[in-house]
């Protein structure tokens, strides 16, 4: 069983992040804490000149409408040791910075099918197995 277990998910794959949201309240400790993350990635200069300002922000805004819509799924009791996050940046690295500074003990993380550029599991689901200081799940 674990106190801290961080969720990422992927708001274009909400399915996948309410499964592993289910597996991370099988593993919570009484008293433990979930945090649902979600990274939304920035966009490279040369193609946010062309892109409307608020592209970024609507990533952000749809990003936290899901995971309430996640949230509010929770069994009553659960709501309250659920935090939300969300982050600007690269998955991966995102991902780890938040289990470092939230001290987890557990990462839950989804992975895609892979393709042969990262035949394993997922490129990010990858990085952070591979850097993470903490227990990693990876469901598929």
């Amino acid at each position: 069983m674990y106190r801290k277990i961080i969720v990422p998910v992927d708001v274009g794959h909400a399915e996948k992040g309410e499964k592993i949201l289910a597996k991370a309240q099988a593993l919570l400790n009484d008293g433990g804490e979930i945090r649902l993350l979600s990274v939304v990635e920035n966009l490279p200069s040369y193609i946010a000149i062309d892109i409307p300002q608020d592209l970024l922000e609507g990533g952000i805004e749809e990003a936290r409408s899901k995971l309430n819509a996640m949230a509010a799924k929770l069994e009553p009791h659960l709501r309250p040791r659920v935090t939300m996050e969300i982050r600007v940046g690269s998955p991966a690295h995102e991902i780890l910075a938040a289990a470092t500074e939230q001290k987890a003990d557990l990462i839950i993380i989804a992975s895609h099918i892979p393709d042969f550029s990262n035949y394993l599991i997922g490129a990010t689901a990858d990085r952070v197995v591979r850097h993470a200081r903490c227990s990693v799940l990876v469901d598929r």
